[in-house]
């Protein structure tokens, strides 16, 4: 009897998988691959091993955040980690009662929906109800037809399924960019859509033959696909960024047979595998979702665009083979504060595959890009941010992509590409003041902008621009001591200490200077610089950029008067009164919510700051306003993000702050000690060990830490290394409701030092 002796088999490979604790993903994928028994063998395993694991995907709920503060909400995003389709359904916000169609999938996330698929008669926008999203599956009732559509993902292909109640299918499948689309016989579609300089193609099949009727409406096209009867009807589909043949032989390899729950119980399982990497123990149930669904979207970017070892780069426009992963689509000015260190931890061959991608989109265009699109590289936000990514990666010890020429790649980036903000020019007159004063000049009101590199909406964002690439070539440096240069370490080091030109002592506050070295006079730091601040500051006012000097706390508050004073000033930035209405305030500054005084939750230069607490000794006080953040903020509702989400950028802040630590300086291998939510948290690294955080008697009250052990040491410290966890271990915090002021009450004690510490010096 064959078939029972492969199912006995594959029984037998599947316990040994699991006893060696690899990933179910391999199993999933088989599953899709199989028929009959055997399918149904595996994917039995599967249910099984995911109950024993405790099926953190249930936690997930992707409706959270789905209205937004003020700006773009999150959406309830269908797909695999780090996967090509990504698919939700376009409308405004949860709030909208009227859903526009499905698209196949997005090229970048928040940009550039590709294709769209609708079903019913009109083809177009419907009520909705009965809605139901997972990671894995979605699944809503349009009100006036009752049709039913489904869908779950693959990584390179979708599954819809339609059901039809009242009557004969009718699926419109459209352009939703330039493109055309056409028919293949009685049952398959094919076709292109043209977006940023570059193509995505689709091949798709309905489950029966169809009658088809293809339209042209400009530079778009749709196929209208019918059939009479009540039963339903499946289309499944491959997307390529090479060619329609490739995207054909994506869906025969991924989705080789009909049935939507095989695909859905496969994605199931790879979502069970990818949140089973940390499991937590005690919290509350909202926490629990909380927590999951920010580890859910922190594993959205960057997408895999390899297909049967080759991509297409939009980098240079060529297909290239290559075994090893192509990845694209990071948005660094937000995802390498948090979003990359989690990675880092969690999957540090993934991230190096990650790093050596931007390695071959430098060699490939010429430039090491920050925003890096699937079309190529994208001009947007201010700074030089994989620098210290690549710095912080490199220091917590992956190693696996050339460092040479990633930093000969940032080098170029700081010193002959423009540092002003939406541009990707090389350097002008203002990046030459900037080379010989080290920061970077600001106009004075109503002067006119003359350097025609300036964006007309960005504006020069000085004081941002001057801090970031301080920030940024602070990291180059340490690069460049690995690397055993010298001159370059001098010169960036130099460039890394340029924060310090802005800082107004009478002020306590980063300000803007002129050409000449004047203050900007007059100036409302919290409110002027026009919209968002950008004449000065960027997105946030001045309250806000004081604190971006990761890199040399000591030096910041040696600025400030002393570190006590540095402290207060850190107070008054959490009681600091808006000066006027919050209408008035948030008109202008759409972007800085959710404000507690001048501290804005919602947007990414703020996360390091409540851990600034720890440089100056009062740890205590980061426990107490991480605590209050993330409980005021953070909630399991369709508000329950507090700004701008960016694909991970605010959900990897969550998941690092209740776990209980956060890498608060990107760049140097070390955590900071927060509040732990759960009681228990274990991480399963991929070198199969596991890091245990255990948070004794934590609660809303109890939320400050009496005492630490690392490694069973008693510790006084309020950080550890990353070199203390890599290979497993247990951070064991003892919680109460008083704060213990002795505990890390030396900042002396804390890296860096100064701006002078290595990063090597931490590993």
């Amino acid at each position: 009897m064959l078939i029972p002796f492969r199912v006995r088999a594959l029984t037998h490979c599947l316990e040994l998988t699991l006893k060696t604790k690899r990933s179910l993903v391999t199993i999933a994928r088989a599953a899709c691959r199989c028929t009959g028994l055997v399918r149904a063998t595996l994917l039995g395993f599967l249910s099984l091993t995911v109950i024993a694991a405790g099926a953190q995907v249930e936690y997930v709920d992707p409706t959270i955040g789905n209205v937004g503060v003020l700006l773009v909400p999150t959406r309830p995003t269908v797909y695999l980690p780090n996967s090509m389709i990504r698919m939700y359904p376009v409308r405004d916000d949860a709030f909208d009662d009227r859903i526009d169609s499905f698209p196949l999938t997005i090229s970048s996330h928040r940009i550039d929906e590709l294709f769209s698929i609708m079903p019913g008669e009109a083809g177009g926008p419907a009520a909705y109800d009965q809605e139901k999203t997972t990671p894995y599956y979605y699944s809503t009732r349009f009100d006036e037809s009752l049709i039913q559509t489904e869908f779950s993902p693959t990584e390179r292909c979708g599954y819809f399924r339609f059901t039809f109640p009242r009557g004969n299918a009718f699926v419109a499948l459209s352009n939703r960019l330039p493109g055309n689309l056409q028919t293949q016989g009685n049952s398959a579609v094919s076709g292109e859509e043209r977006f940023s300089g570059m193509k995505a193609y689709v091949y798709g099949e309905f489950s029966e033959p169809v009658s088809f009727k293809v339209e042209a409406a400009g530079d778009r096209s749709r196929v209208t696909a019918s059939r009479t009867g009540l039963r339903p009807l499946d289309f499944r589909y491959g997307i390529s960024f090479i060619s329609v043949e490739q995207a054909h032989r994506n869906l025969s390899r991924e989705i080789p047979a009909w049935g939507i729950e095989t695909v859905k119980e496969a994605a199931k399982a790879r979502w069970n595998s990818e949140l089973g990497r940390i499991a937590v123990e005690g919290g509350t149930d909202a926490q629990r979702r909380v927590f999951y669904t920010a580890l859910y979207r922190s594993s959205e970017r960057m997408i895999n665009i390899t297909e049967d070892g080759q991509y297409y780069s939009g980098f240079d426009h060529k297909v290239h083979q290559d075994a090893r992963p192509f990845y694209v689509d990071n948005w660094l000015w937000d995802t390498y504060r948090a979003l990359e260190p989690l990675q880092t931890l969690l999957n540090p061959d993934v991230e190096a595959d990650k790093i050596q991608s931007y390695v071959r989109m430098y060699q490939q265009s010429g430039i090491m890009p920050t925003f890096a699109l699937v079309s190529g590289p994208y001009a947007c936000m201010n700074g030089n941010h994989s620098a210290p990514w690549i710095a912080d990666a490199w220091f917590k010890g992956v190693r696996n992509f050339d460092l040479q020429t990633a930093y000969e790649g940032v080098r170029k980036r700081s010193l002959e590409v423009t540092l002003l903000p939406w541009s990707l020019k090389p350097k002008g007159a203002l990046d030459e003041f900037y080379a010989v004063h080290g920061y970077m000049p600001a106009l004075r009101p109503g002067e006119t902008e003359t350097d025609p590199i300036v964006h007309s909406f960005e504006k020069r964002q000085p004081v941002p621009v001057t801090l970031e690439n301080s920030f940024d070539d602070w990291n180059i440096a340490h690069l460049a001591h690995v690397l055993r240069k010298p001159e370059d370490e001098r010169l960036f080091l130099e460039r890394g200490a340029n924060y310090k030109h802005l800082f107004r002592a009478d002020k306590g506050l980063m300000w803007p200077k002129d050409s000449e070295g004047k203050w900007i006079e007059p100036l409302d730091p919290k409110f002027d610089g026009g919209m968002g601040g950008r004449d000065y500051y960027d997105e946030n006012n001045g309250y806000t950029y004081t604190w971006d000097v990761m890199h040399d706390v000591d030096g910041l508050a040696a600025l400030m008067g002393g570190t006590s004073k540095a402290e207060a000033n850190l107070d008054q930035l959490f009681r600091e009164p808006l000066g006027r209405s919050k209408y008035e305030f948030q008109g202008k500054f759409p972007d800085s919510t959710s404000m507690a005084g001048q501290f804005s939750m919602g947007n990414e230069p703020s996360l390091a700051i409540p851990y600034i607490y720890n440089r100056l000794g009062a740890p205590w006080k980061t426990q107490k306003r991480i605590r209050m953040l993330l409980e005021s903020f953070f909630t399991d509702t369709v508000q329950g993000i507090p700004g701008d989400e960016d694909g991970g950028g605010l959900s990897a802040f969550v998941v690092f702050s209740m776990l209980g630590f956060y890498p608060a300086t990107v760049g140097v291998p070390t955590y900071d000690v927060g509040s732990p939510v759960f009681t228990k948290a274990t991480i399963h690294l991929k070198n199969g060990k596991d890091l245990v955080i255990l948070a004794r008697q934590t609660s809303h009250e109890n939320k400050y830490v009496q005492s630490i052990r690392l490694n069973g040491k008693p510790r006084n410290q309020v950080w550890f290394r990353h070199a203390d966890i890599a290979n497993g271990g247990t951070l064991e915090l003892t919680m109460g409701d008083t704060p213990n002021t002795e505990l890390g009450a030396q900042p002396a004690t804390f890296p860096p030092a100064s701006i002078q510490s290595r990063p090597e010096d931490f590993e």
